[in-house]
């Protein structure tokens, strides 16, 4: 691996913010299955030996800025059970489709390794989690990393924005809630087409805030209440549900807090998961085990404060590296179970699936980081009986109802240089992703941003036209 120059490598990120453009190699493609011809998601594509990459959109599509100083490095482009795709920076071909072939671990050579390994899932998982002290980084260290937070009905945008954060770790071994911050750098986009008339949102900020614990929404009167009021319960409960600290201190933040009291993977996992082991990928030339994650004896609680997070299954996908129980991958998901989970998510959510996340670590320096998170819920928000509405099928149209939130980041740079960190440790830490900032152009110019499915990005044109912030 390249020797790291920490402080000339900080300098060269600072420098290449204020680079012009040109300074810059744009590389864009689309990714497709070599056999079935379909677009491969969220394939990494990055910079060996660096933390430039993105990840590849539902249509296969990606965009990367790459500084020039990088071409005669190589590029790769992976995904799980494919052979990787490799070429110079400097000589990668815009024009041509990339197409991955579909790659086999050899289980003959796995069965002739000396050495006493786990058989099962579970024993496979609890392997690698007793590993994390080795394969996560032990030294503070800062990312760099792009954020678009979207919000939709069944017919289209309600919300989005996108920005520049920072993160900052103290260490795998420290406690999250104190130790990890999140600080919102820039922001690109703030367009928010949301509906202020519900008094859903501000029935559960009166319950949950001012202890009104027996309010109900039918018995309060739109005519009473200042739209201001409304607005603040509206960001008060974005806050709970979406706020950053909810994604990188709370729970769902897997391997990060197995430390922290009550975690999902924790001492008590296998109470609440079960893992079988599915076979054996291969991942840019590494074996890499694909584990089922299932039920287990008890529900999962993510006991959310005034939120009713009770009563799930899980299950998902969690891909570990053969050769050091590195975590690769983990996708993530659940599902309401209990009776009370089950009608609750069917009548406020339209839905049984309330947490979906997919979390992507990248090896840098041999320590595993973040590299992509993307995590999607249902959100009981501006939605629901509308007080302006006298027909009763109008106020309760599933159509309008029933919203869902996507968040995704993506991580582009790592900083490990004490000296570094601690000019970054100096701002005010601020991790609200919804307050409105100015639009800074320069420093988009040279922003590594996640590229938008096709979808999306007329669906996103179409709210840009139509937006207002919280309509008075």
């Amino acid at each position: 691996m390249r020797s790291p120059h920490f402080k000339v490598l900080f300098a060269m990120a600072i420098g290449f913010c204020a680079m012009p453009s040109f300074a810059q190699k744009e590389l864009k493609n689309k990714i497709v299955d070599f056999a079935t011809l379909m677009p491969v998601e969220s394939a990494s594509i990055y910079v060996q030996n660096t933390t430039i990459g993105t990840v590849s959109n539902a249509d296969g599509k990606f965009v990367l800025l790459v500084p020039n100083e990088f071409a005669k490095d190589t590029l790769v482009i992976s995904s799980i059970g494919y052979k990787s795709y490799k070429v110079p920076v400097g000589e990668f071909d815009n024009s041509m489709e990339i197409y991955l072939e579909e790659d086999i671990a050899s289980l003959d050579e796995i069965l002739l390794v000396a050495e006493t390994r786990p058989e099962t899932g579970n024993e496979i998982v609890e392997r690698a989690l007793g590993k994390l002290g080795d394969n996560f980084p032990e030294e503070p260290y800062v990312q760099k990393g792009f954020l678009r937070h979207k919000e939709r009905n069944k017919k289209e945008f309600k919300w989005l924005i996108e920005s520049a954060i920072t993160l900052y770790d103290s260490s795998f071994t420290s406690d999250a809630d104190v130790n990890l911050k999140i600080n919102v750098d820039e922001m690109r986009k703030s367009y928010d087409l949301r509906d202020v008339d519900s008094l859903l949102a501000y029935t559960a900020y009166l319950k949950q805030e001012k202890k009104l614990r027996n309010l109900r929404a039918k018995n309060l009167r739109r005519d009473t209440i200042a739209t201001a009021s409304l607005v603040k319960a509206i960001k008060w409960n974005d806050r709970r549900t979406n706020g950053l600290e909810h994604l990188f201190q709370g729970k769902l933040n897997l391997l990060r807090n197995t430390n922290s009291n009550k975690a999902l993977f924790g001492d008590h996992m296998l109470e609440n998961h079960q893992f079988e082991l599915d076979t054996v990928l291969v991942d840019n030339g590494r074996k890499i085990y694909k584990i089922k994650i299932d039920a287990s004896t008890d529900f999962v609680n993510l006991e959310t404060p005034g939120i009713y997070n009770d009563g799930y299954v899980a299950n998902g996908w969690i891909y570990i590296y053969w050769d050091n129980y590195a975590v690769k991958k983990i996708e993530y998901e659940l599902v309401a179970s209990s009776p009370q989970q089950k009608s609750r998510s069917k009548n406020l959510f339209g839905t049984q699936v309330n947490h979906k996340l997919v979390m992507t670590y990248m090896e840098y320096n041999d320590k595993m980081y973040p590299s992509y998170i993307y995590y999607e819920t249902p959100k009981l928000v501006n939605v629901g009986a509308k007080v302006s509405s006298k027909d009763q099928n109008e106020a309760y149209d599933p159509i309008e109802r029933y919203y869902y939130s996507v968040q995704e980041i993506l991580f582009t740079e790592i900083i490990v240089d004490p000296e570094a960190i601690a000019l970054e440790a100096q701002k005010d830490w601020n991790p609200d992703i919804f307050s409105v900032k100015p639009y800074n152009k320069e420093f988009w110019k040279t922003y590594n941003t996640l590229l938008e499915s096709e979808e999306d990005e007329q669906l996103i044109q179409d709210l840009t036209k139509r937006s207002s912030l919280y309509k008075e």
